[in-house]
């Protein structure tokens, strides 16, 4: 089975309910410029590409699967905010250079790609990053290794951006508390 089929056959059976935006975006949507053009990479349902639709920014989704796609389409006619989707594998076709303000990845690691997302930033662009790490207290998210962050190297993958918000707890303090198993960035590009 190839990686659409795989996320197909997933958002297929997926229940009706709409996820929440990802945290980095929640927290941090203070910093959205008020107009501009967006993406939401690996954007699944796109419940990222719609808060930037909401915002006013002319927003693109992305993502490999068609069936994901399509029911970010009917949400969006929904709330009638205007999403432009593409059927895309980022992978093997990352992002032209100079081409967004605000680029958006939740749950997603290419690590690959990340010099081309830092490139297809416009100058004064952001980007908004939060995915998986390996230092986690549960098992939530993917547990291949090749999917989730080392201690801070979220950081290492954008230095040539000017860090503007970051947060990773790792496993210090009380584990019961906090944001935990993830990472989050948020940078600008000079």
């Amino acid at each position: 089975m190839d990686m659409q089929q795989k996320w197909d056959n997933h958002y297929r059976q997926q229940s009706c309910s709409y996820p929440e935006p990802a945290l980095v975006l929640q927290q941090n949507r203070h910093l959205l410029p008020k107009q501009g053009h967006a993406v939401d990479i690996a954007s699944g349902l796109g419940a990222n590409a719609l808060l930037l639709a909401e915002h006013g920014l002319q927003t693109q989704a992305w993502d490999i699967s068609h069936e994901a796609l399509n029911k970010l389409e009917q949400e969006a006619q929904r709330r009638q905010l205007s999403v432009t989707v593409l059927q895309r594998d980022v992978s093997l076709q990352p992002p032209a250079e100079n081409r967004f303000d605000v680029i958006v990845v939740s749950h997603f690691l290419d690590r690959q790609i990340c010099p081309a997302l830092a490139s297809a930033l416009k100058p004064g662009g952001l980007i908004f990053y939060q995915t998986y790490c390996r230092d986690k207290v549960d098992d939530s998210g993917p547990q291949n290794p090749d999917f989730l962050l080392t201690e801070n190297e979220l950081l290492t993958l954008f230095a040539g951006l000017n860090l503007r918000v970051y947060r990773e707890e790792s496993l210090l303090g009380d584990r019961s508390q906090g944001w935990r198993n993830r990472a989050m960035l948020v940078a600008q590009k000079s």
